[in-house]
């Protein structure tokens, strides 16, 4: 028996989280792109003294080489301060509305005390999904609300 879900009380805490990468803000640009390289990630938590003080994306690292910018900079030059967090008592609906608007494909999901716990991505919450409702997900034919413009056959 499939499980209910309801997206405005689940908690982010109850969904898969990512293990961040957790880079210091003085490494290099260079050295934290061979660490996500390494560790097949998409993202660096940029931490000092072990609290969340900024993210750097694929999505920066990529605007960094198309502008030839220089690699052995450290990476608090180029980060993003203070990025939107989540809490483990935030609902997945609020997760899911924040990504959504804003366009994001990971939130850092942290503690009272600024410490990473994880990176939520939507993935994350896809899975979730599918753990709950996998008859519904497994059986979705590939283009669910297709109707066909001409007739079809002879």
């Amino acid at each position: 028996m499939e499980q209910l879900i309801n997206l405005s009380t689940d908690k982010v805490g109850e969904a898969d989280f990512e293990q961040p990468v957790q880079v210091e803000p003085g490494q290099s640009v260079r050295s934290v792109l061979d660490r996500l390289q390494s560790e097949q990630s998409g993202s660096a938590l940029i931490c000092e003294a072990g609290k969340l003080v900024g993210i750097f994306t694929e999505r920066d690292a990529l605007k960094l080489i198309a502008s030839q910018s220089d690699l052995d900079q450290p990476v608090e030059n180029v980060m993003i301060p203070k990025p939107v967090t989540l809490g483990s008592d935030d609902t997945l609906g609020d997760a899911i509305r924040l990504m959504a608007s804003r366009g994001y494909r990971r939130l850092p999901v942290i503690d009272d005390e600024q410490q990473p716990l994880g990176l939520l991505s939507t993935s994350g919450i896809l899975h979730y999904l599918v753990d709950h409702f996998p008859s519904v997900v497994y059986t979705l034919p590939p283009t669910p609300h297709h109707s066909t413009q001409e007739r079809e056959g002879a």
